[in-house]
């Protein structure tokens, strides 16, 4: 092949990867590796090509190819660690962030990341020796003492405490500071018993956050609303294909004991847990338009949920490495679709969490949100409307797909744990085995906000939270009115 033809073929494969081809671009991106005496920048095209089919393991090569020939390249070692990160291949992800030190040992964020990465991974220790020295260099830095702080229980007296109580009365905070230190000095306090503390960093916290991102409740109404809409025709086309592929999404509000359930399911030896994956609404809004412009369920033929499905199995796939069998989907916001999965989805199982509303708001309360998602949560009383939408929602869906729907009280969960995990692991479509009352021994990368959690077994500790703070929680009680707990 001449230059000319290389350069042709390698611009029309790129197009193909945009058009959502991956497969025909892959093909053209093979027959160009022997006559460009395998080019790194075609490499790094076919692991974007191999990703976008849902191949993690051959990505991920592809990437380790392109770095031994371009191993400064900076974008190519991120993809590589989102990839070997998915494989749950540990000493290369830490090998990968060394390499991004090594480049700018002076850079604050390749550290940070790392830390992280071994919080999610159960390295507490040595995410704490990592943000501790990042501390001294940069003390200013509030992100870093919130992060420390979620992955550590800090002790009476540390010096961290007075760091961070010293700059949080500095004038010159501003309100992504406040936000980020709020939140850690509340957990400090509340791990050091200082119970009176919690709630003034706290309400300062989350107003700063709200300043930063506002909460439209009116969107969310029109949202679902929109949604609902276009999810009025619940009978499936002939011929909507039954994947290998048997996904059980398991959702609730944030902080309602949805990771619990999960991990449960997942430590079946013939399931796997996906977490938080959100591909079924991300994929629905790329196909079908988001909310007020999705198209109706009504309009759908079987090609199109065809091709969802297969978009939603490419997801799953490059996240779990599963093409077969039980995969647990944990996405918060998937009652949004589940007319559209009940439709597109044959097969699938549905499990949604029910939790107290009072120990559900404490907690939303508490957490950090990543910036611009789950705005309510910086409000009391937006909290309490927030899950009575959500519990609306599950109504609807509740009266439009009999039977299909699993529910489970958390409360029930911990009081009961045998029972209500055998019937847990039934509504999955699974029989019962012993290792799903001990999937704390086997939690593997956690990626929520339950870092800790996870690794402990179910106990009756974890309910009824709320009432060490029931006065400061009088907004959302006030908000929630006669409505039953129930």
């Amino acid at each position: 092949m001449t230059p000319q033809q290389i350069k042709a073929q390698f611009a029309q494969a790129q197009a193909l990867i945009r058009a959502d081809r991956p497969e025909e671009a892959l093909a053209l991106l093979k027959t160009l590796l022997m006559p460009s005496g395998g080019a790194p920048e075609i490499r790094f095209q076919m692991a974007r090509a191999l990703d976008l089919i849902g191949d993690t393991a051959a990505s991920a090569a592809a990437l380790d190819e392109t770095l031994r020939a371009l191993p400064g390249e900076a974008s190519v070692r991120e993809a590589a660690i989102r990839a070997h990160t998915r494989l749950g291949n540990e000493d290369r992800v830490r090998a990968l962030y060394d390499e991004a030190i090594k480049a700018d040992p002076k850079a604050l964020k390749p550290r940070a990341d790392k830390a992280q990465y071994l919080q999610q991974i159960g390295d507490f220790d040595g995410a704490e020796t990592i943000l501790r020295r990042l501390l001294k260099q940069s003390p200013q830095e509030t992100e870093l003492y919130r992060m420390l702080v979620a992955g550590l229980k800090l002790k009476p007296g540390d010096p961290l405490v007075r760091a961070m109580r010293k700059l949080w009365t500095d004038p010159r905070l501003n309100d992504q500071g406040r936000m980020q230190l709020g939140f850690a000095l509340a957990k400090a306090a509340e791990d050091a018993g200082e119970t009176e503390r919690v709630f003034g960093y706290l309400d300062a916290a989350n107003a700063a956050q709200a300043r930063l991102a506002p909460f439209d409740a009116a969107a969310r109404d029109a949202e679902w609303a929109a949604y609902a809409r276009a999810q009025d025709n619940l009978a499936p086309p002939a011929g909507t294909a039954s994947l290998p592929l048997r996904p059980v999404f398991v959702t609730g509000m944030p902080r309602s004991g949805t990771t619990l359930v999960e991990q449960i399911i997942g430590a079946h030896s013939q399931a796997v847990a996906g977490g938080e994956m959100g591909h079924a609404l991300r994929e629905a809004v790329r196909l079908f338009g988001p909310a007020e412009k999705m198209k109706p369920l009504s309009k759908m033929g079987a090609a199109d949920l065809d091709r969802w499905a297969m978009a939603y199995r490419r997801g799953v796939r490059r996240d779990t490495g599963a093409v077969s069998g039980v995969v647990t989907d944990k996405s918060i916001r998937s009652q949004l679709i589940f007319g559209l999965i009940a439709k597109g989805l044959p097969g699938a199982r549905i499990i949604v969490v029910h939790r107290d509303p009072r120990d559900i708001a404490l907690s939303i309360y508490k957490n950090h949100f990543r910036l611009g998602t789950h705005r309510y949560a910086n409000d009391l009383g937006t909290i309490a409307a927030e899950i009575r939408a959500f519990r609306a929602q599950v109504d609807h869906w509740r009266n439009r797909l009999p039977g299909q729907i699993h529910e489970i009280r958390y409360e029930d969960l911990v009081a009961d744990a045998e029972t209500e995990s055998r019937r847990l692991i039934a509504a999955a479509g699974l029989d019962w085995e012993d290792t799903c009352l001990t999937f704390h021994k086997q939690a593997g990368k956690v990626k929520t906000l339950s870092l800790a959690q996870v690794r402990q077994p179910i106990h009756a500790g974890r309910r009824e939270a709320w009432r060490k703070y029931e006065t400061e929680l009088a907004p959302f009680l006030d908000a929630w009115g006669d409505e039953p707990w129930d």
